[in-house]
C-alpha cells in the first residue's frame, strides 16, 4: 500500500504490485468501476499481470475505497460537482502514470492502462491525454448510454468516442459481456467502431464483471503488447 500525492496535497491510496525480476519490467495502471475500490483490480487483473512479469498500480478513485467520502454523497442533481470529481480523477490517473514511469524498477517505454466499467471511461480519457500508455485494455467499456443525464455536459468532459480516437493507433483490447445490462453490447460496438486499428473486441458469455478466463486472456494480451518497446511507440 502506498499513497500518491498530487501537487495540492491530495492523497491517492494505491496498491503497487511488483513482480520479481532482475531488470526493469513493464507496468500498467488499473482503474476500477463505480462503487468499487483498488483492491478489486489489484486482486484480479493485477495478480494476473504479476504472474506474467508485469507490474501494476491500482488506485482508489475520488469518493471510492479508502477516500474520506462515500460515492453516495454525490448526486446527479449536482452536475458541476460530478464534473469537478471527474477532472480530479483524470489528474490522478495521469499522476499514477507518471509515478510508474519514474519508478526505478519499471521501464517507462512499456506502460499500459486497464480500466473496468467507469474505469474504462477514465482509462480512455487519461490515455488520450498522455503519451505514456502504449496499450489500452477496456473491460465492460463502451459509449455513453443513450439516456445519459446532462448528456451534452458529460460529452464535453468525458466523451468516450472522442477519447478513443485520441489513442491514435495505440493497440486497444475491449473485453465485453454478451449479457451485460450495465454497458450494453450496442454501447461496446459503438465505441469499438469509433476506434482505429489495431483493435480487438472479445466477447465473453457473462454479465458486467468478466470471468477469470477473460481476465487471464486480457493479461496475456497486454503482456505481449508491452513486451516490445519499439513496435507500438507513439510518434513524438
Amino acid at each position: 500500500m502506498i499513497d500518491l500525492v498530487l501537487e495540492d496535497g491530495e492523497k491517492i491510496p494505491s496498491v503497487l504490485t511488483l513482480p520479481k525480476a532482475a531488470g526493469s519490467v513493464a507496468a500498467a495502471l488499473l482503474l476500477h468501476g463505480f462503487s468499487s475500490r483498488k483492491e478489486q483490480m489489484a486482486n484480479s487483473i493485477g495478480r494476473a499481470l504479476e504472474q506474467r512479469g508485469v507490474a501494476s498500480i491500482a488506485i482508489d478513485l475520488p469518493l471510492h475505497g479508502a477516500r474520506e467520502q462515500g460515492v453516495e454523497g454525490l448526486s446527479i442533481r449536482s452536475p458541476l460537482a460530478l464534473v469537478q470529481k471527474w477532472r480530479l480523477a483524470v489528474r490522478e490517473g495521469q499522476r499514477a502514470l507518471e509515478y510508474l514511469a519514474a519508478h526505478r524498477s519499471i521501464d517507462p517505454q512499456r506502460i499500459g492502462i486497464v480500466g473496468y466499467s467507469l474505469g474504462a471511461y477514465l482509462a480512455l480519457v487519461t490515455a488520450s491525454r498522455s503519451s505514456l500508455p502504449r496499450a489500452v485494455v477496456l473491460a465492460a467499456g463502451g459509449d455513453l448510454p443513450e439516456r445519459t443525464p446532462f448528456a451534452s455536459l458529460v460529452r464535453t468532459v468525458a466523451d468516450p468516442l472522442r477519447a478513443v480516437r485520441g489513442l491514435e493507433g495505440r493497440p486497444l483490447l475491449m473485453v465485453n459481456g454478451r449479457f451485460d445490462r450495465t454497458i450494453l453490447p450496442a454501447q461496446a460496438k459503438a465505441l469499438f467502431a469509433a476506434a482505429s486499428d489495431p483493435k480487438e473486441l472479445r466477447w465473453y458469455d457473462g454479465g458486467h464483471w468478466p470471468p477469470e478466463r477473460a481476465i487471464r486472456d486480457a493479461a496475456d494480451w497486454l503482456a505481449r503488447q508491452l513486451s516490445d518497446t519499439s513496435a507500438h511507440a507513439r510518434p513524438a
